[in-house]
């Protein structure tokens, strides 16, 4: 029996990936767990009520576009975030968390072909998974752009060839980055946005993190886009609850773009896609529509960045992320640090290398740890020091 080609190389997933390297020893202290970006703050109280309240709609097949309730949710949101107007019947669509929008966006969009050659999605590097597997399963060439400190850790697009560009059909952006926290500010955005308008691209823009800030708001890409009048099928822009709200679990995103996008959107979401239950869209309409929760969680993120700053400030090479809630520490070999955290610590980090790919034999995240700031302050700060004695020592 054969198996698709397509997917022969690609590398083991980063998580099974370090369970091999990790759970062949023993735990060198009270294990604490800095790897997944899993939110641990609590979530709205009421959420639970809401859902029960709207508990009868379990009973019924929710419908392909989502509830116009949800979708107007998303739509004031974004008006108050941003100052964008966006029509609930054109402009948006409920997705089961970004990630079912970031992997489906590409064969919903993508042409099979562009200038007569193959086409390409370029993707930062690190990067987050499925922008490579969702690049693959529409039969694009995945490019990787290394963003690093040279670069303020955004990919520099601009920088690859003319043959390059001319194929390219999509760019993948995170903003608030993850791993490394960095924020693509007005001019990043606008310049994007010119490449894309010159090479006829799209921008799929990730932007899960955006709640999660020290001071400023991030900009975003709507909110460029709309200041430039810039077209509004070339950006799609993709937001979730699992880090605004602390409700991973709920499965509740939203991709906003121009009218004949979220057509082509909704339509592959017609023949394959799994709208979340309606019980579940009425709580996450809720949520989209109040913020003083958020204002509260953010609180606790910048009270943490406060706490690792302290900690991990005289560090060489440490840099305060601006955003997000992922510490991405310069080490000599981050799958060497990772190792030996575990076996003296019980401290567990994912190596750089985990979340990169090698170009021309150099994986620009083989120097790095990423530390995930989500246990609760106590266990954090726990952690932080002792990443900082066991890899750092004064």
């Amino acid at each position: 029996m054969k198996f698709p080609e397509r997917f022969s190389n690609l590398p083991a997933y980063a998580f099974p990936r370090l369970r091999t390297l990790l759970d062949v020893h023993e735990a060198g202290g009270e294990v604490v767990h800095m790897t997944i970006g899993e939110p641990k703050h609590a979530f709205p109280a009421w959420v639970t009520d809401v859902i029960s309240a709207n508990a009868t709609g379990f009973n019924r097949y929710p419908p392909n576009e989502g509830a116009i309730e949800l979708r107007q949710a998303f739509c004031d949101w974004a008006a108050r975030r941003y100052g964008v107007t966006l029509d609930p019947e054109a402009n948006v669509m409920p997705v089961n968390g970004t990630r079912e929008g970031l992997y489906n966006a590409p064969m919903a969009l993508c042409p099979e072909t562009k200038n007569g050659k193959r086409p390409a999605i370029l993707m930062p590097n690190p990067f987050y998974q499925v922008y490579m597997l969702g690049s693959i399963s529409s039969g694009a060439d995945p490019v990787f752009v290394a963003a690093t400190a040279e670069t303020n850790h955004l990919p520099d697009y601009a920088s690859q060839p003319a043959e390059i560009l001319d194929r390219t059909v999509a760019v993948y952006i995170c903003s608030p980055a993850n791993p490394q926290g960095a924020v693509a500010n007005r001019a990043y955005w606008a310049a994007l946005l010119e490449l894309a308008e010159k090479h006829d691209f799209r921008i799929f823009a990730d932007e899960c993190y955006s709640e999660i800030y020290k001071d400023t708001p991030p900009v975003g890409a709507l909110q460029v886009a709309a200041e430039m009048g810039a077209d509004p099928e070339r950006v799609v822009a993709f937001h979730s609850l699992s880090k605004r709200s602390n409700l991973p679990g709920l499965r509740s995103g939203f991709v906003t773009s121009g009218p004949k996008t979220i057509a082509e959107i909704r339509q592959l979401r017609t023949y394959a896609g799994t709208p979340l239950p309606l019980p579940l869209q009425m709580a996450a309409a809720a949520v989209w529509s109040d913020e003083a929760h958020v204002i509260e969680n953010r609180a606790l993120y910048q009270e943490k960045f406060e706490i690792a700053d302290r900690i991990l400030g005289n560090v060489q090479g440490y840099v305060s992320p601006e955003a997000g809630f992922f510490l991405w520490l310069p080490v000599e070999d981050g799958e060497a640090a990772a190792l030996k955290l575990w076996k003296e610590t019980g401290v567990r980090v994912l190596p750089g290398a985990y979340l990169a790919q090698d170009v021309d034999a150099v994986n620009p995240g083989a120097g790095y740890i990423r530390v995930a700031m989500v246990a609760p302050k106590v266990e954090m700060t726990r952690g932080l020091v002792a990443i900082c004695d066991c890899l750092f020592p004064q």
